[in-house]
């Protein structure tokens, strides 16, 4: 009993310690560069080139951890099949009923903007982090698992293939492009929507 109020009088939390207090300072400086670097949609994908060619080196000096390169090549594949599809699955939405039915009683010219089930920002901050991290486990010599390179490459070639061919049979069964390459120009005093735009995107992605 003594300890408690003891404690409670000094009121030390775990929040107080210097490394609490440092990760929270970090966290929040970390989100911030976060949030300014989400219109620069170009220098950020520079910023992963430059990671995975960093991480390809590595791999070719080393000659080694092909496991992890594997591993590193399905999540992104995974990422990708992520950006390329809608948000809800149309075959989902054909199912149902109510959904049908409200999709007959609207007009067929209706613009519809594509919606990611993986947002641009997200899917380029997973995949940078991805590299980094595949780039770090480099360093630990028991991931380095001996085995025939050539195999796991001509299965995630097999593999990508056929995500790929399911993936554009899918886009043209129901009639999706997952790129928007209208309203390039404006006149007049039409103005870009914000929910169109990369920016958009990017800060609907943070939200």
């Amino acid at each position: 009993m003594e300890d408690e109020s003891g404690n409670e009088g000094d009121g030390y939390t775990m929040s107080d310690s210097p490394l609490a207090r440092w990760r929270i300072e970090f966290s929040k400086s970390f989100q911030n560069h976060l949030d300014r670097s989400a219109p620069h949609l170009v220098r950020r994908w520079l910023v992963t080139l430059i990671a995975a060619v960093i991480y390809i080196y590595r791999v070719y000096y080393a000659y080694g951890f092909f496991v992890v390169s594997y591993g590193l090549a399905t999540y992104i594949l995974n990422l990708l099949i992520g950006f390329l599809s809608p948000k809800v699955d149309p075959e989902l939405e054909s199912l149902d009923p109510a959904s049908a039915s409200n999709e007959s009683s609207k007009e067929s010219d209706e613009f519809k903007p594509f919606v990611r089930r993986l947002p641009e920002f997200k899917f380029w901050y997973a995949a940078t982090k991805a590299f980094v991290v595949a780039f770090v486990m480099t360093f630990f010599s028991f991931l380095d698992v001996p085995v025939f390179w050539p195999i796991l490459l001509c299965y995630w070639l097999f593999l990508y293939f056929l995500t790929m061919k399911r993936q554009i049979v899918h886009m043209i069964k129901y009639r999706y492009v997952p790129f928007d390459f209208r309203k390039k120009r404006y006149g007049g005093n039409d103005k870009p929507s914000s929910s169109n735009s990369p920016q958009g995107d990017e800060n609907t992605a943070q939200t």
